[in-house]
């Protein structure tokens, strides 16, 4: 396997030029909680960003642009995403796509479950993220990269057999980060980006419904889809504010709840509100961002600018 990593790494140093990006370039990798299944996200502004394996998806990397680009930032987004895959997927199928750029930062997580084959065993991803690690960090020595640790799902927490099966829902998204801590032990790992535990924090600051299973209570709403695995555009856009301020050291609240991605994909003010607050709550709890909220008074919702 070190052999296989040193000849994949000594082509990618061979390709050699300058890397032809206007803006700070940023990959995603991952699967379809990166690309938002089951939800208007997943085509959400795909002209926007450039999916790698030619989709059309918009996903996360979608929204993320959209954030930037509202805040007055500079980023050339991409995305290599299949869904159920981990990042062992990844490696053996997909690095002549990853490894067509020296990428500035890389954001990038394995299967909700840290193993489809072994629920719970963080072995595999962290084994996978060195690797992956060393593969990019030979392209480019400088690149960042960031663990995404993922939620907790509702239908391994409250309905059939996994090792979060009848515990508390925010068990899984505190097992998940704990692994991804031990992942970023990886050279080049810059930051763990807390999006289950910012779920967690929507769930536990009675904003979002902890089972889906029971019904949504009245003034609440659902992070998951309706397979009550994936997440709902209201997850998204939360996972999309996390990864937002974990990138930029910018406070998600600075978008304001006229916010022109929340508002296409029609979110309410609200909610838009309420899910910047709870990712910068994360975020400020992490250290990863200093307070700045906006200062001006809303003014009324409109489109996003037109895509690249």
């Amino acid at each position: 396997m070190r052999f296989a990593a040193m000849v994949v790494a000594s082509a990618w140093l061979a390709m050699g030029g300058a890397h032809a990006s206007a803006g700070t370039s940023v990959l995603f990798i991952g699967n379809s909680f990166t690309y938002g299944a089951n939800s208007p996200v997943q085509f959400y502004r795909a002209d926007t960003v450039t999916d790698l394996n030619k989709e059309g998806i918009g996903g996360v990397p979608a929204l993320f642009e959209s954030f930037t680009t509202q805040a007055g930032l500079d980023y050339d987004v991409s995305l290599e995403t299949r869904g159920g895959s981990g990042l062992d997927f990844h490696l053996a199928n997909k690095m002549a796509e990853i490894g067509s750029k020296p990428w500035d930062a890389v954001v990038m997580h394995a299967h909700s479950t840290l193993d489809s084959e072994k629920p719970g065993d963080p072995a595999k991803l962290v084994a996978t993220a060195r690797k992956m690690a060393d593969l990019l960090r030979a392209r480019n020595p400088k690149v960042e990269i960031f663990l995404t640790a993922t939620w907790s799902r509702a239908d391994l927490t409250y309905q059939g057999t996994s090792p979060w099966t009848g515990k508390p829902i925010e068990v899984m998204a505190r097992d998940v980060r704990a692994a991804y801590d031990t992942a970023a032990a990886a050279p080049g790992v810059k930051a763990v980006v807390p999006v289950g535990e910012a779920w967690n924090r929507a769930m536990q600051s009675g904003i979002a419904d902890p089972n889906p299973y029971d019904g949504i209570e009245a003034g609440k709403f659902d992070l998951w889809s309706y397979d009550h695995y994936h997440a709902s555009t209201h997850g998204y856009y939360l996972e999309a504010l996390v990864v937002f301020g974990t990138l930029t050291g910018r406070d998600p609240r600075s978008l304001g709840e006229v916010e022109c991605s929340g508002f296409e994909l029609g979110l309410s003010r609200r909610d838009v509100k309420a899910l910047q607050q709870v990712a910068f709550d994360q975020l400020a709890v992490s250290k990863l961002v200093t307070p700045a909220p906006p200062t001006a008074a809303p003014g009324n919702a409109q489109r996003c600018g037109r895509g690249r």
